[in-house]
């Protein structure tokens, strides 16, 4: 298995397996998934909701079990990951968006609710800082930012001892190995994770004041950032 050249062809090209994909190369997936919707106000009902990078909808199918009638936008710029929404949601009301991050118009005090399911690590930190305001801009007085990731800087001494844990978790689950090197040329490629408090420190620089993040084995974290 060998890497596409652009993030929208990668998963273009993950679509297939996706779900499954994720829970065996992902510790934590869906536990951390399930923190979308879990420990919320009871008093809070989204009305809007934005979905980044939502992939093939994991994470709009478990909103809308809590949410079934709220309005939502489902951003990736895969469009076979939009078209197994598309398909998914045929009963929901939904807005599709095919674009990158950086290509979609945010509108000011728009949505009650942000996520982003595993997707920003895709951003350096430049276009995080600068996605970070933007979904602080475009959410309500109220609303929620809820942010699942992995969270370490790549050129921290202990990169390598994580990146040998994961290993042996995708390990246990695709032991033939193929799995593992196409993960490891896509990391390499594509992904640009950050340390969760540098991360939390430019929540804090955008204005987002109540912050709660979960954590999962150091790296694998939840972040709710709710603006005041």
């Amino acid at each position: 298995m060998k890497i596409k050249d652009t993030i929208a062809n990668e998963f273009n090209e993950f679509s297939n397996n996706y779900t499954h994909d994720m829970i065996a190369c992902v510790p934590h997936y869906l536990v951390l998934l399930s923190s979308m919707t879990q420990g919320l106000s009871p008093n809070f009902n989204p009305k809007t909701i934005l979905d980044l990078g939502c992939g093939n909808g994991n994470v709009t199918s478990l909103l809308t079990e809590t949410f079934p009638d709220s309005k939502y936008t489902l951003l990736d710029a895969s469009p076979e990951m939009i078209a197994l929404c598309k398909q998914r949601f045929k009963e929901y009301q939904m807005v599709y968006a095919t674009a990158y991050f950086n290509d979609f118009q945010f509108s000011v005090e728009t949505y009650d609710l942000i996520t982003a399911g595993f997707s920003l690590h895709h951003c350096d930190l430049a276009e995080k800082k600068q996605l970070f305001k933007k979904i602080y801009t475009a959410l309500k007085p109220g609303g929620v930012f809820a942010y699942t990731d992995l969270m370490i800087d790549k050129n921290t001494a202990e990169h390598s001892a994580f990146l040998k844990r994961w290993e042996a978790f995708v390990l246990t689950n695709f032991p033939d190995g193929e799995k593992w090197e196409w993960l490891v040329e896509h990391y390499t490629e594509f992904d640009k994770p950050d340390d969760l408090k540098k991360q939390l420190q430019w929540l804090r620089d955008v204005g987002f004041e109540n912050i709660i993040p979960t954590v999962k084995d150091d790296y694998w974290v939840h972040i709710r950032a709710i603006k005041t």
